[in-house]
């Protein structure tokens, strides 16, 4: 049997969080979490992650833009996925080179495909 898919799940509304890695557990996903850019940050240099899954907006000076741009310095071919509630006002330029961005509300099933097409964008496959 395969290792599952490791997904970090970095969201500060408590209750959009566990709704998702809930939901990224009923469907194989091995599931991290973290609250804000710091302890995601620690999660990514201490813990195998196959996929980042972040909201933009998060508490404190580090939003999940710097996050991703930090966690692409150390592991440039990790997948990412922003989550946001303002999608359509991400700087182009603030985002790593093959981001996948859904915005907010989204359903928590929809992660699963994402993280999937992520993973396959990553390799080498065609972009969803």
């Amino acid at each position: 049997m395969s290792e599952p898919i490791r997904v970090l799940v970095v969201e500060d509304e408590t209750l959009i969080s566990q709704w998702v890695a809930e939901a990224l557990t009923e469907q194989g996903f091995a599931v991290t979490t973290a609250l804000n850019a710091d302890d995601a940050l620690c999660c990514l240099a201490t813990e195998h992650v196959d996929v980042l899954f972040t909201d933009i907006n998060l508490p404190g000076s580090k939003d999940g833009a710097w996050l991703a741009r930090r966690a692409r310095e150390f592991r440039p071919d990790l997948p990412v996925i922003y989550a946001s509630g303002r999608a359509g006002m991400i700087e182009p330029s603030a985002r790593v080179p093959g981001a996948i961005i859904v915005p907010k509300p989204y359903e928590p099933e929809l992660v699963g495909r994402l993280v999937t097409a992520a993973l396959k964008m990553a390799a080498g496959g065609v972009p969803v």
